[in-house]
């Protein structure tokens, strides 16, 4: 089971994005601060800017969502999936890219935080 923390700019919209759409299910809420979703081996930790990791580092830095890191999901049929979630207004940061070990594309959470979602080659 892996654990990943993502920060958020707002806990109630990110946990409805990741049940509406991904299949996660919510565990714990102390929203507005913090929220905890799960789907089979995986637990997000979803912080807001109430949270303790929203804190600024010594030197001045803020901890901000984004980035490139990110989980992957794996599912069947991606081509579908994708286009339903692009019905329902979703932001993707590319399109799917076809490689030797299957299909991806890089889903957008509300705060810009990666979900890549891939289909094994078969």
């Amino acid at each position: 089971m892996a654990t990943v923390r993502y920060l958020v700019g707002d806990v109630d919209r990110s946990v409805a994005f990741y049940t509406n759409h991904l299949g996660f299910k919510l565990d714990q809420t102390m929203a507005p601060a913090f929220a905890r979703v799960s789907r089979d081996d995986i637990t997000l930790w979803l912080a807001g800017p109430q949270s303790s990791a929203a804190r600024p580092m010594p030197d001045g830095r803020r901890p901000e969502p984004g980035g490139w890191n990110r989980f992957v999901i794996e599912l069947d049929n991606i081509e579908t999936r994708v286009e339903a979630l692009k019905n329902v207004g979703l932001r993707f940061r590319n399109e799917i890219v076809k490689g030797p070990g299957g299909k991806q594309i890089l889903l957008e959470d509300p705060d810009g935080n990666l979900v890549e979602l891939f289909e094994a080659a078969r």
